[in-house]
């Protein structure tokens, strides 16, 4: 049998590492509604109960009702393991979050002079990138008169589509930004 006192926990973003649900949660005594739609445990509708009668069933069970959305007529609650619901909602987001690593962009920097093996060091390392899902962002530095020789690095960044082709695919044709030719590629 359950205590008869509720537990109501405010859950707030944490400062320094994890973000947790900054969620609050109305649960068994403190839903202060004459009637309650209910879902069970393993997702099925119970129906309209009043709300004594579902908080009872929800004992019965050795789990919560909680308040789930407010907005509905009647609102709707279920009844579930709190600590458990509350467990699943922080592995979500922290999967959600570590999920939108696409914003992130890796540079990587060429020169119109590279050298072959310089240059294939540098194709692999942005294998590396789009394979972790990164975006990769190719600069090529101009210095001096090579700017006369654009061609060179159309070259450079041509072979550098050519050996990424199977990890990305650029987003844009490749762009002048002052002395330096910019192009990049998004993972596939």
């Amino acid at each position: 049998m359950r205590a008869n006192f509720d537990i109501i926990l405010f859950v707030r973003p944490c400062s320094g590492g994890d973000a947790i649900a900054a969620k609050n949660y109305v649960m068994n005594e403190m839903i202060r509604h004459k009637e309650v739609r209910v879902i069970d445990s393993d997702g099925s509708q119970v129906g309209i109960l009043p709300t004594q009668a579902a908080i009872a069933k929800a004992y019965e069970k050795g789990m919560d009702l909680i308040l789930i959305a407010i907005d509905g007529s009647p609102p709707v609650c279920r009844i579930a393991d709190f600590g458990k619901l509350r467990y699943e909602q922080v592995k979500k987001e922290k999967k959600s979050k570590k999920a939108t690593k696409g914003g992130h962009i890796k540079e990587i920097k060429l020169s119109a002079k590279i050298g072959d093996h310089d240059f294939l060091v540098k194709a692999d390392r942005a294998k590396e990138f789009l394979g972790k899902g990164y975006k990769v962002k190719v600069s090529l530095m101009f210095r001096g008169r090579e700017m006369t020789h654009p061609d060179v690095g159309r070259r450079h960044l041509d072979r550098m589509i050519g050996e990424l082709s199977e990890f990305g695919k650029p987003d844009n044709p490749y762009t002048f930004e002052g002395r330096n030719m910019i192009l990049i590629i998004s993972p596939k």
